[in-house]
């Protein structure tokens, strides 16, 4: 198997997943998959051309079928519908199951080894359906957020700081959106505790806007969101598994007991390498975190609950 990436869905998102890729030479091959597949060889075309500005090997093509992902050592999921007005959060979630389930039935046949990533929203149920749709082991299938939430946090310190650029660390868990759990006390100025350098009303004020740094570019875009960023913390996890380089970055995985949870997808640590989630890392959490990570995975559960009602009973 090569080092061939497919990306299904050239929109924003997945057009700087691809970006990204293709400026680092990370893949010789790089998919784009769309249901517009004049916008797919468009933007193909341009992301090959920038590859050959800076000597980059890195090939983009648009799919004409999904034949053209055959082989693919990594595959990311950006494909969805965006909520429309009058939309319910459960409206949303069976529409985007399906378009998970056409995917997914297409991959099986052409990728079936492939190490999947979901980005489509709502990510942790959407990882959980994908799961369950292709039958895969569950560290081949895996949620991209806890980078992107650790990402924001660690700017939103620095900007209390002022300095420390390029040295935060930064920890989030749970899921993605309300119910995400950042934790600082895992999260460090080059090496030094967060709380040594913020005051108590300061780490609060961070891990809130943490949580709801998405509605906030929302706010200021208005007719889309965020995909600087989630492009380059998806292109993050692709490297990570494309090197084999088993570093931790906290992703969405299906748990099977770890911190007391089972048949659940959200966001922990993991290991990440060639055979994508090879090892999930438990840390010690405080009663607190722990009560917040439990309704966490009590919300995911929820969707994940309205997914065997309404959807999986039904196929």
């Amino acid at each position: 198997m090569t080092n061939k990436v497919s990306i299904i869905g050239a929109g924003n998102v997945g057009s700087i997943v691809g970006y990204s890729l293709a400026m680092q030479g990370l893949a010789h091959e790089i998919i784009l998959v769309d249901r517009d597949t004049d916008r797919a060889k468009g933007k193909a075309l341009d992301m090959s051309h920038a590859a050959s500005a800076v000597r980059s090997h890195s090939i983009v093509r648009a799919a004409e079928s999904y034949e053209d992902v055959r082989g693919s050592k990594v595959i990311i999921i950006t494909a969805g519908f965006p909520r429309k007005p009058g939309m319910t959060r459960e409206d949303l979630l069976l529409k985007n199951a399906e378009i998970m389930k056409d995917v997914v039935d297409n991959l099986k046949s052409v990728a079936p080894d492939a190490v999947i990533i979901v980005v489509s929203n709502p990510l942790d149920a959407m990882t959980y359906a994908a799961l369950k749709i292709g039958g895969f082991p569950r560290n081949q299938v895996l949620g991209m957020a806890g980078i992107l939430d650790s990402a924001r946090m660690a700017y939103f310190i620095y900007e209390k700081l002022g300095y420390g650029a390029g040295q935060i660390r930064a920890s989030v868990i749970g899921g993605h959106g309300d119910f995400m759990v950042p934790l600082p006390k895992y999260s460090t100025v080059a090496g030094v505790p967060l709380s040594d350098l913020l005051s108590q009303k300061e780490i609060e004020e961070v891990v809130e806007r943490t949580k709801h740094a998405g509605a906030e570019i929302v706010g200021y875009l208005k007719t889309g969101s965020a995909y600087f960023a989630p492009g380059k913390s998806t292109a993050i996890m692709v490297e990570a598994i494309l090197k084999d380089s088993k570093q931790i970055f906290p992703c969405a995985v299906l748990l099977d007991g770890e911190y007391g949870v089972k048949n659940v997808v959200n966001g922990v640590p993991v290991m990440l390498g060639s055979n994508g989630a090879e090892k999930v890392i438990e840390v010690t959490l405080d009663p607190c975190e722990r009560e917040l990570f439990r309704r966490s995975t009590d919300a995911v559960k929820e969707m994940i609950d309205v997914l065997e009602k309404d959807f999986f009973k039904e196929k």
